[in-house]
């Protein structure tokens, strides 16, 4: 097994039962299943997602994924009390997810209010050879004398989202004594979705099995000798389907005949097989670092832990969700986060991934028409939120304000239109490191005239310039403003490459290209002013500010908006993540090192980091500009996100986002990946406490590996491929070693060491 992290839980603490169920959750893109503990509390929240299973409960609801009926849950009964670590007293505790191959695991002594003690372990896993399987193992060993017990779990259907229910209750089946069965559709017909499980213990009991509820369980009632470790082994099979070509009864039984033949096996030879599926995806996607503090490769394993295990690979008509499929949190929609970042990842280390993200664009592009002609503009208009059809799933309205009994009303669906630029962005990075022309002349291509044409149209012209409008950029504590410079820059970007690429695949559309090279003309593009600082849009710079140091030290818990309205936010220089900092990241060759370093310094002091995307940005641009003591506080503090010690700051889910941040700070900030101009570029600065970073990155053709190490960054590849280092350009062979004084001898003339740096 490779030598991996170990994600550990310290104790139990009832204020994180649900952080930790998010944090250590396991999946494989297909499913998901929250880290809950198999004993019921009141204040866990339970749930299992499927990737692409959504529904819409009500008239005035919103599309939402649904959370499947519970198959981990379980009731224990040891000599007449129920198994609870709210009471009793816990003398041991080991809970722990195994990053090598994906198993949880937990070992627990308990002393009950009578007086005696056992010891309980569980070993759980989501294949991820097997994307449908779920495996449990439950053991107990009572350690003062013989104890009398009692178990029960099965298929529990009273799970809700927060109250709503999405499914009805099909069939429930028992076969054979030990396999149980059902079946649920979605309230609207659309979904359907079996779960068969497997349910054996390895010891004589009474059984029987109850069907009521909702609930559809197996019961075992038996007596263990002092010492004796019973074991409970449920294996669970998960399918889902909306083409409707089978039966139901033919589905249902193909459900249980996967389940039997995989259940045969057995948990060590079905953990075996998902370790084996895992190892290789550490290979092609693990980031190591030696540091100072451990905790650093801690937080990249959990960063690359989790976004292998939210890719739904199998299904393009799938993307990724704000939480991946570890909560509630956002209703499972998607948001610009995936293409921004998350998809660097992918890009870098699984491109086909990457393609399949942005094919969930294309397939989806029926909606985005339909929304821009909606509201009056050509081209496509991407959903600021999204599902599985490609419909705007923003809800209208936000929560009710508890003083004054208003519903806030939403306005990222109608005005946050930069996730038009930003899926662009996303194709022309795609582009630029695959050189995919099969992708490019069909989706490629319709993704991005498509998002210019809406550009085009989406500009007016005032005093003989074109300009944007009523727009709310990646800042959203200021809305409806005129000319956002992150949105403005975008659009062109945008616009300027769906025209470069028309011309590198001989498109011809006259009507199209005249309009392009319009508006490319005569777009106004914010310039710099104050030593090179651009205006976030034409009103920021006029707006008052205030002292934001105890806000800032509240970061992502929005504290401003217990002082201010949002009406008021509005009119000051208050920022809740980056805007203009995260234009200078995402299209570095526009900008100079002067320009990025003198945004970020009057930008920062402004922003309040109440977004879980902006300190990672922030280091980003830090570490290229050579700031990378300040560039490792901000990616240290976007890693505490979710590993921190907030009680509850996960508690509907993981920040997907964050995690594609950690990684990217590191490859795109400390290893100074970045693209310019269609071309790799590398320029590696570590901070003071790294000795060592190396991982692998995967650019067209080639699978490179890079260490940066005692002021030598070396550069392996599998065939020849040209890069751009500290900006000597050159094509690698196989293998290359450059120093840190070869950098700073070709760009200042004189060399140093990297502690100066």
């Amino acid at each position: 097994m490779l030598n991996l992290s170990v994600l550990n839980e310290s104790s139990f603490d009832p204020e994180k039962l649900n952080k930790y169920a998010s944090i250590m959750c396991c999946g494989n893109g297909y499913l998901g299943v929250r880290a809950t503990h198999e004993e019921h509390y009141t204040l866990q929240t339970r749930g299992m997602y499927l990737a692409g299973v959504y529904h819409r409960a009500g008239r005035n609801e919103t599309n939402e994924r649904v959370n499947l009926p519970d198959v981990l849950g379980l009731e224990l009964y040891l000599d007449g009390e129920n198994f609870t670590l709210l009471s009793g007293e816990v003398l041991r505790w080991e809970r722990e997810l195994a990053f090598a191959n994906g198993e949880l695991r937990r070992s627990v002594v308990w002393r009950s209010s009578k007086g005696k003690r056992y010891r309980i372990s569980s070993r759980r896993f989501v294949s991820m050879d097997q994307l449908s399987l779920i495996a449990l193992q439950f053991s107990v060993t009572p350690l003062d004398g013989s104890a009398q017990m009692r178990l029960s779990t099965g298929i529990d259907a009273t799970q809700t989202n927060s109250g709503r229910q999405h499914l009805d209750e099909v069939s429930v089946r028992v076969f054979d004594q030990q396999y149980i069965q059902g079946v649920y559709g979605t309230q609207d017909r659309a979904a359907e979705v079996v779960i068969s499980a497997r349910c054996q213990l390895d010891t004589e009991s009474e059984s029987w099995f109850t069907a009521k509820n909702r609930r559809l369980n197996c019961h075992h009632s038996f007596e263990v000798e002092e010492g004796q470790k019973v074991t409970f082994e449920k294996i669970v099979w998960v399918t889902h389907r909306s083409d409707k070509t089978l039966s139901q009864a033919s589905f249902a039984r193909n459900n249980l005949r996967d389940l039997t033949a995989h259940a045969a096996k057995g948990y060590d030879a079905l953990l075996e097989m998902t370790a084996c599926a895992w190892e290789n995806l550490w290979q092609a996607s693990r980031v190591t670092v030696c540091s100072e503090h451990p905790e650093d490769q801690l937080a990249l394993d959990y960063a690359v832990w989790h976004l292998n295990t939210m890719m739904p690979a199998q299904d393009e008509r799938c993307s990724i969700g704000a939480k991946g499929l570890t909560g509630e949190g956002y209703k499972g929609h998607v948001f610009w986060d995936t293409e921004i970042f998350l998809l660097p990842f992918y890009l870098f280390t699984s491109p086909q991934n990457a393609r399949h993200l942005l094919r969930y664009r294309w397939l989806n592009l029926p909606g985005a028409r339909e929304k821009a002609r909606r509201n009056g503009w050509s081209g496509a208009l991407f959903p600021w939120e999204s599902a599985s059809n490609g419909q705007e799933e923003t809800p209208e309205f936000a929560a009710i304000n508890i003083r004054t009994g208003i519903r806030q009303k939403v306005a990222s669906a109608l005005a946050e239109h930069h996730i038009v630029a930003d899926i662009a962005w996303a194709v022309v990075a795609y582009w630029q490191a695959t050189h995919d022309s099969a992708f490019m002349r069909n989706e490629g291509l319709t993704l991005l005239t498509e998002t210019a044409t809406f550009w085009i149209a989406r500009a007016i012209d005032i005093n003989g310039r074109l300009e944007i409008h009523d727009v709310i950029g990646p800042d959203e504590y200021t809305e409806h403003v005129n000319n956002n410079a992150y949105t403005n820059y975008m659009a062109w970007h945008n616009v300027a490459h769906a025209l470069q690429l028309m011309h590198h695949f001989e498109r011809k559309d006259e009507r199209f290209e005249q309009a392009a090279q319009n508006f490319l003309e005569r777009l106004w593009l914010p310039q710099p002013i104050q030593a090179g600082v651009i205006p976030q849009d034409d009103t920021f710079m006029s707006k008052p500010a205030i002292d934001l140091s105890r806000y800032k030290n509240t970061a992502g818990k929005q504290t401003i908006l217990l002082d201010y309205s949002r009406t008021e936010v509005n009119e000051m220089q208050i920022l809740k993540q980056a805007d203009v900092v995260m234009l200078t990241y995402l299209l570095p060759e526009r900008f100079t090192h002067s320009q990025c370093l003198a945004n970020l310094a009057y930008y920062e002091p402004l922003t309040i980091h109440d977004s879980s995307l902006s300190q990672s940005v922030h280091g980003i641009v830090a570490a290229r500009s050579g700031e990378v003591a300040s560039a490792y506080q901000f990616w240290q503090e976007g890693a505490a996100i979710d590993l921190g010690g907030d009680a509850h700051s996960s508690d509907d889910g993981i920040h997907a986002a964050a995690t594609g941040a950690i990684w990217s700070g590191v490859i795109q900030g400390f290893a100074g990946v970045t693209v310019v101009d269609g071309e790799l570029n590398l320029s590696p600065l570590l901070p003071g406490q790294w000795q060592r970073l190396q991982f692998p990155l995967k650019w067209r053709t080639a699978h490179l590996n890079i260490i940066v190490e005692n002021q030598t960054l070396m550069v392996n590849t599998t065939e020849p491929v040209t890069l751009t280092v500290w900006g000597e350009t050159l094509t690698i062979l196989d293998s290359h070693t450059f120093t840190v004084d070869d950098f700073y001898l070709a760009v200042h003339g004189t060399a140093t060491t990297r502690g100066e740096a």
